[in-house]
């Protein structure tokens, strides 16, 4: 069962799922075959499943929405109010399932250029981003009942999700292709990414995982401990045989998103899959060249 299902991660994880025999529902607000209502899940609960997932959110990196106090209460109860309600619906299910799953965002760490973050590491107290991650996360805790005594909270905390179909990167082709791409601010900033396909399989591996435990999984490439905007942007142009030299000024960005947003692209994490390796994933993916060759082939 998935919340966020028709958003571009959302397809990509069903689609995986079908291969692999599962039958998937996702929380809509339409109904409509394999979906069930948000109305639905308030006045019944969840259908009985082996996982829940929730990948909602509005898009926080949006360039067509201004940074308002509006789009941030919806930025915020797009995460938070969906979480709560998935959470309560599964502490009050009869028949509750093995995994809850929240997806939510390596923003949880403080950026830094030098520190280098695992999934022990502490963070929730940064900027605007690393608090609304904590909030996240602490609303979809499970309140403690007697129905729900072996559901496993696992929260996994993306990078920046790389596609052909959705996500930051084919917003980024376009001036790369017409010979206008190049870094971000100065570039040195880290960057923490994944491929689509990896973080899919990372959470088909958790919802099929027996015993998991639960816990905090970092769904960021192996490279992403020491990638930086600069190394994503050499690769991009490597891969599409177009120059990058063209930077994207800082005060610009700043300019288009507001300096709340514009921390998400001009400072980073450095950021590290330490339990997601220890927990036998391994990525298809785990280097910038071989994840952009294979995201922009025609």
């Amino acid at each position: 069962m998935s919340r966020g299902g028709s958003g571009f991660i959302g397809q990509s994880l069903s689609q995986l799922l079908y291969r692999r025999g599962h039958k998937v529902t996702v929380v809509s607000r339409h109904p409509g075959e394999s979906r069930i209502t948000w109305d639905e899940v308030s006045k019944r609960g969840i259908p009985a499943c082996d996982a829940v997932v929730n990948l909602a959110g509005e898009n926080v990196l949006n360039p067509f929405k201004r940074w308002t106090p509006q789009f941030k209460d919806e930025v915020t109860s797009s995460r938070i109010e969906t979480s709560r309600i998935l959470a309560l619906a599964i502490s009050q299910s009869e028949s509750p399932p093995r995994s809850w799953i929240l997806v939510t965002g390596v923003g949880y760490y403080p950026p830094s250029r030098k520190q280098e973050y695992s999934e022990e590491s502490p963070g929730g107290d940064a900027d605007f981003l690393s608090r609304l991650v904590k909030d996240w996360e602490a609303a979809g805790q499970l309140p403690i009942t007697d129905h729900n005594p072996k559901t496993q909270l696992v929260r996994i905390r993306t990078g920046v999700v790389l596609g052909r179909t959705g996500g930051a990167l084919p917003s980024m082709l376009w001036p790369f292709r017409l010979f206008l791409g190049g870094p971000v601010g100065s570039g040195q900033q880290p960057f923490p990414w994944v491929h689509i396909e990896d973080l899919c399989r990372l959470l088909c591996q958790t919802i099929e995982q027996e015993g998991s435990g639960g816990g905090i999984l970092n769904a960021v490439s192996p490279s992403s401990i020491s990638d930086t905007n600069s190394d994503f942007t050499q690769a991009l142009s490597k891969a599409l045989s177009r120059p990058a030299v063209v930077p994207a000024p800082a005060f610009a960005i700043r300019a288009l998103l507001g300096t709340d947003r514009a921390v998400m692209l001009l400072e980073g994490q450095r950021v590290s899959p330490k339990r997601t390796l220890q927990s036998g994933f391994t990525f298809l993916y785990p280097d910038l060249a071989s994840a952009l060759v294979d995201l922009v082939k025609t």
